[in-house]
């Protein structure tokens, strides 16, 4: 389904991508693991269209999707999430996940039913007409997701699904993202929580200073010395 070659993207001197390839397959939970600073987000935002690769190409299917805005790969069934939480707090939560909906639909009775149903697969259908800013943080994670998910994704990319979230929440946000998957979403993940990402995936690229130093199962991965070198740590191992 996704296939990315060679991506590179710099910020002036800084190279925050270099030579990134992987696939993620059609229905498969890839979990994307480094260090603050690896490049984890940057690569997001160059898969989702939020920023244009320097060098190498992002593929859908087979079809170049590389220089399209974010709107036209959401359209296509590319979704995602953001570390940085930035509701319309100004909106209701049907609002705020309706927006996510009008990608797909004009109407705005459909786009208010299919924001409900995405409230409801995230548990936050009792929230519908409260205002974004009254939200916990655990909250606003479940939001985030039920707007990425009243777009119909079939790509679905989750930055830091667990962080900043209070422990009590961790076990129904990764029950969450078990459900999409075993529907049939294709997920790739971003997570710093090492039981949960180990947990889920079903693979693991570690990325450290913008390049992929191990992609395969999360067992193998969690061995690699690169990757307990640079992230893990010689007691993950242990």
């Amino acid at each position: 389904m996704l296939d990315v070659r060679g991506v590179t993207k710099r910020f002036g001197g800084i190279v925050a991508n270099n030579d990134i390839s992987f696939q993620v397959g059609a229905g498969e939970l890839v979990g994307v693991i480094g260090p603050n600073g690896a490049g984890k987000s940057t690569l997001f935002d160059v898969l989702t269209g939020f920023q244009t690769a320097d060098a190498g190409e992002v593929l859908l299917d087979g079809r170049a999707v590389t220089r399209l805005r974010p709107d036209q790969i959401s359209r296509l069934g590319v979704a995602r999430t953001f570390q940085k939480l930035k509701p319309f707090t100004h909106m209701t939560v049907l609002e705020n996940v309706m927006v996510g909906a009008f990608q797909k639909t004009a109407d705005p009775a459909r786009a208010r039913r299919e924001a409900l149903e995405a409230l409801e697969r995230v548990g936050l259908a009792d929230k519908a007409e409260a205002h974004a800013r009254v939200l916990s943080t655990g909250q606003r994670k479940r939001l985030e997701l039920a707007r990425a998910l009243a777009t119909r994704p079939r790509l679905l990319l989750l930055d830091e699904v667990t962080g900043g979230v209070d422990l009590r929440s961790i076990p129904g946000l990764v029950a969450l993202v078990r459900e999409l998957n075993t529907a049939g979403t294709a997920l790739v993940v971003i997570e710093h929580n090492m039981g949960v990402i180990m947990d889920i995936s079903r693979r693991i690229v570690a990325l450290h200073l913008g390049e992929v130093i191990a992609d395969g199962p999360p067992a193998a991965v969690g061995r690699d010395p690169r990757v307990v070198e640079a992230y893990l740590g010689r007691a993950y191992v242990r």
